[in-house]
């Protein structure tokens, strides 16, 4: 059953473009019909093509199976278009501009994708932005059915004591780590210089001479919305750290671009798309300015006396995080890290950034590290020592010891059983018709076929 659900799920996140592989020799049927939509022949074929193509282990007969998930995909539309679903088209499109980069990197390049599908790049950008809207529907009606779920200890427990002893689940060898950064400083006239360097591409936009969207795409160091030529997609207040929300939300003219203005990112400028109610979507260009080698040696230096000061016990790492580091994430906590994953202090080597992973992986309880230079969650390079606090060795998952993990098991399988229940009684109430040849297949819901 897992393994369906997770078949289901690749077939709504990952397969966007299946559509657009349909084969012009494919005699097109409708084969199906759910509700108001129907399910050509043609899309069963490309479906089946593309997992085929990603290497994806189809169970049964493909032809019944990848029917039935398409079928499964339009019991949610229909449900969206019943609650009256809207989505972002801010981020329909940058979903589609990243799929379309992807297969862009992954193919060579826009011209062999082309070629590759017969299809102009609008068509193939059209066909993934349905199927984009289609999936971001299809999350939403899920989170209305299993929003409201609660699991309490008692459930926890329940399932654990009903699973087999060779069916239960075994933990990796987790650690607890703590962290004190001190970030190198930059110098004035680097800053100086990335204002100036703002300032020019400001000049060149509001003039004419070149599109922000241009200028992202070739300078930003957000390489993420550099390739959407620097859109974010519509987003809220609280969604964006405070100074970009101020600039942004008050420009009203698209043709005019920000001040540049300063976040725990570096700098930006920003140009304004659309405003919606109370969230805008805008476009920035984000430059940060380079560390000098001398100032990254001076904070690894600071960073060596503060180690030896506290394996001398002058102070403890607690303290010392408190008082010097810049991790605004973890000093107010001891420098205690958190996994964001399941809000405990526990990792596994692979939830934590290279670096540190590396270096904890080498310690043992109750050493401090080397200082080491890694990139922080805002992107800026840091300097830090890590001290090994803690290590749970590999072992057989147990409820004192790893609540949050069964926690999470037992609530992924409540939802599972919701979804289901929630796709066996849609079925009942939807209008159905299947063409003879697909009556028979081996569904793995009922009431497909009525009787």
């Amino acid at each position: 059953m897992l393994k369906k659900i997770q078949v289901l799920i690749l077939l709504i996140l990952t397969t966007q473009i299946t559509t657009i592989f349909a084969q012009d020799n494919v005699i097109d049927e409708v084969v199906w019909v759910v509700g108001d939509d129907a399910i050509l022949k043609s899309e069963i074929e490309s479906q089946i093509q593309q997992l085929k193509y990603d290497k994806v282990d189809i169970p049964g007969d493909p032809y019944c199976y990848i029917a039935e998930q398409i079928a499964v995909r339009k019991l949610f539309i229909n449900q969206a278009k019943l609650d009256s679903i809207q989505v972002s088209e801010g981020n329909v499109n940058m979903q589609v501009n990243q799929r379309v980069s992807s297969m862009v990197a992954q193919i060579g390049s826009e011209e062999k994708l082309v070629e590759y599908f017969g299809r102009p790049i609008r068509d193939i950008k059209e066909e993934l932005r349905d199927q984009a809207r289609e999936q971001m529907m299809i999350q939403q009606v899920q989170q209305k059915l299993v929003g409201d779920i609660k699991i309490t200890p008692a459930d926890v427990r329940k399932y654990f004591s009903a699973v087999n002893e060779e069916d239960i689940p075994t933990i990796p060898e987790k650690v607890e780590l703590q962290i004190l950064t001190i970030e190198p400083t930059v110098k004035q006239k680097d800053i100086d210089e990335i204002k100036e360097k703002l300032r020019g591409f400001q000049e060149r936009v509001e003039s004419g001479d070149a599109s922000f969207s241009m200028l992202a795409t070739l300078y930003s160091d957000d390489l993420g919305s550099a390739k959407q030529g620097g859109e974010l997609g519509f987003m809220g207040r609280g969604q964006l750290v405070p100074e970009f929300a101020d600039a942004a939300f008050k420009l009203t003219d698209p043709d005019k671009v920000s001040r540049v203005v300063e976040t725990e990112f570096g700098y930006h400028i920003i140009q304004l798309i659309e405003k919606r109610g109370d969230k805008v979507n805008c476009r920035h260009i984000l430059l940060k300015p380079k560390v000098s080698l001398d100032e990254i040696q001076l904070a690894e230096s600071k960073l060596d006396t503060l180690a030896n000061d506290i394996r001398e016990k002058k102070f403890s790492f607690d303290d010392a995080a408190l008082n010097f580091s810049y991790d605004k994430d973890t000093k107010m906590n001891d420098g205690n890290m958190v996994n964001p994953k399941d809000g405990t202090p526990k990792f596994e080597y692979q939830d934590l950034p290279g670096e540190i992973s590396k270096v904890a992986y080498e310690l043992k309880v109750g050493e401090i590290s080397e200082p080491i230079t890694m990139t922080n969650n805002s992107g800026k390079e840091v300097c830090a020592i890590i001290k090994l606090k803690e290590k749970t060795p590999k072992h057989k998952a147990s409820v004192d010891e790893d609540f949050q993990f069964l926690r999470s098991i037992v609530l992924s399988k409540k939802n599972e059983e919701v979804i289901n229940n929630w796709i066996v009684n849609k079925q009942k109430d939807t209008f159905i018709d299947i063409i003879p040849e697909y009556q028979n297949c081996a569904f793995q819901y009922p009431n497909w076929v009525k009787k």
